[in-house]
């Protein structure tokens, strides 16, 4: 039989099974293409390296979900004009979430995980802090357990100088909290959510005759500090970085505290971490614009694998267990629980005192 009779069909046939092969595969592309949903995320600066890991962008690929995400500083964010071009928005913080929420009419927002507020400080200065009342240790962990007393001392101008048995620190810097700007930053505005409860008698503030009380011992809490990041890596970079002489108390995130520990091997034997009684928490809030942030932002709530490394970024979630797991590996205390936790005001009454501060910024 004559062998080109008999290659030529094969071929054909060769041919055609390719030709579909290449046509399935395309198909099958394509259903996976479709199947990954592309959000566009606008996020704080202190979220940001969670939701950059790699095994947090397999477990979101899993579930059909790929980020694009661009960082902004959370009261920032709610002030941007241009929130409808992203899927989803993500502070920190409820204040933030809800003015985000008004700004843009969005329906609803998600919580994911939560972190108390704390002052990173350092081991030789809990000494001196001890002595003046202001410090006392419960447990494994170190509290500020005077923040009324506290308050008072940078009121009155009082220097490090100032405070008694001090031979470790006694330098001319102003006792001061600092913090990030408070015109642009979801932490200061926790700062400034928890010295108004401490200034308005503890209580939460409720009016503008309350707001026009407290705001003269408000205000130079912020104005005396000088220059401030706008967004909360910053000052806790800045922490890690230049020591106790250029940054003795800052206000921070407890999660970014555990992160440097955890993922960065950052904290130094004299790094320390005091909770304020009271303290306040930092939600992180997923606000969606549409279907596609709602998603991401349900996943992120409930998914066990996204809270398991949540925790691996110093942060707590639905089930404590996480990050108590987290810590146990480096030695690392937390409070297992914090009792004396104050809310913040209505986002309205957070801003006009935001506001007033900014007025004396600009100045």
């Amino acid at each position: 039989m004559d062998s080109k009779r008999i290659l030529g069909p094969l071929l054909a046939g060769v041919l055609v099974l390719g030709v579909g092969y290449a046509i399935w595969q395309s198909g099958q592309k394509k259903l996976l293409s479709d199947a990954v949903q592309q959000i566009n995320l606008v996020s704080g600066s202190e979220s940001v390296p969670y939701l950059s890991d790699p095994r947090v962008a397999a477990a979101l690929l899993k579930n059909g979900i790929r980020l694009t995400i661009q960082k902004s500083g959370s009261r920032e964010m709610a002030q941007r004009n241009d929130l409808k071009q992203f899927d989803a928005a993500f502070p920190g913080g409820v204040p933030a979430a809800e003015k985000i929420k008004a700004a843009t009419g969005a329906k609803q927002s998600i919580a994911t995980f939560f972190t108390p507020m704390v002052i990173a400080s350092w081991r030789p200065l809990v000494p001196v802090l001890e002595a003046n009342g202001l410090v006392a240790k419960r447990g494994d962990n170190w509290f500020l357990v005077d923040m009324g007393k506290l308050m008072q001392l940078m009121e009155a101008g009082t220097r490090w100088r100032d405070l008694k048995d001090n031979p470790n620190f006694a330098v001319s810097k102003s006792l001061l909290v600092l913090t990030t700007d408070v015109r642009k930053s979801n932490s200061a505005a926790q700062y400034l959510a928890l010295t108004s409860w401490i200034a308005n008698g503890g209580n939460v503030v409720t009016t503008d005759a309350e707001i026009e009380k407290i705001l003269p011992r408000l205000t130079p809490l912020f104005l005396k500090q000088g220059y401030q990041e706008n967004t909360s890596s910053g000052p806790f970079e800045n922490y890690l970085a230049m020591g106790m002489g250029a940054v003795p108390l800052v206000m921070v995130y407890e999660s970014q505290f555990f992160e440097a520990a955890l993922r960065d091997n950052t904290l130094s034997q004299d790094m320390v971490l005091l909770y304020p009684e009271p303290t306040v928490y930092s939600k992180r809030i997923v606000v969606p614009f549409n279907a596609k942030g709602e998603k991401f932002g349900q996943l992120l709530s409930t998914d066990p694998e996204l809270q398991s490394l949540a925790a691996e970024y110093g942060m707590r979630g639905s089930d404590p267990k996480l990050l108590a797991a987290a810590l146990s590996a480096k030695k690392l205390p937390a409070a297992p629980q914090l009792n004396d936790v104050v809310e913040a005001p209505t986002f309205e009454i957070l801003e006009k005192m935001i506001q007033h501060i900014e007025t004396q910024l600009n100045h």
